[in-house]
């Protein structure tokens, strides 16, 4: 194990759990987001325990630093690593996140002692560089795994993801012309809101198929 690592967690946690999520941040939005806050909130009315982090840049913008890009990824693989070592204690544990949080999840998950992994927006690729695929292994992860994802995501269109050679462990929720956030066009006649309540029901559906 690398350098001991210390983590403020948030926990959202409904009187009986059935399980536990532990929800990593995306890159730019710490873990109380107007996003992470949300889900965190609808998921918990759907009986499951929500403990939140934050990777150590994100900790150190949060306690007066300047704004840093995120860790190198052994970095923020060993923080989920310790975060999952710290809430050994709950039972039925997930792990996941928004966007890099839950890319970093979802290459550890077959090495944790977790049911599986839930990713909300997966960024498939950078922002207009679909050639540069974060794919590979997602090919043969074993553990179940969700992800949710907008139809029209920058980070991952439909049209792009059904092309990928994925694991038959990852189930796909697609949310009808969402953004990266889950946000549609007002065209489309749907809200985020709507949007993010059809996510956490798929995330709560999908957890209650793994307990």
């Amino acid at each position: 194990m690398g350098t001991l690592m210390t983590f403020e967690l948030l926990h959202t946690v409904p009187e009986a759990p059935v399980a536990h999520l532990l929800l990593a941040h995306g890159a730019g939005a710490p873990m109380d987001s107007e996003f992470m806050d949300v889900m965190a909130r609808l998921l918990v009315e759907r009986n499951i325990g929500v403990v939140r982090f934050e990777f150590p840049y994100m900790q150190q913008r949060r306690h007066g630093g300047s704004k840093r890009p995120p860790d190198r990824q052994p970095v923020l693989l060993e923080a989920w690593r310790q975060v999952v070592e710290q809430c050994s204690h709950l039972d039925n544990v997930f792990i996941g996140g928004k966007s890099m949080g839950g890319r970093m999840a979802s290459l550890i998950a077959d090495e944790m002692p977790v049911k599986g992994c839930v990713c909300l927006g997966y960024p498939f690729h950078p922002p207009a560089k679909p050639e540069k695929t974060r794919t590979e292994h997602l090919r043969a992860l074993a553990a179940p795994t969700l992800i949710v994802q907008g139809t029209r995501d920058a980070l991952g269109k439909r049209e792009e993801v059904e092309q990928y050679d994925l694991s038959r462990a990852i189930g796909l929720c697609w949310l009808e012309d969402g953004d990266h956030d889950f946000k549609p066009r007002v065209r489309s006649g749907l809200t985020q809101q709507q949007h993010l309540i059809s996510a956490a029901d798929a995330v709560a559906d999908f957890i209650s198929g793994q307990r």
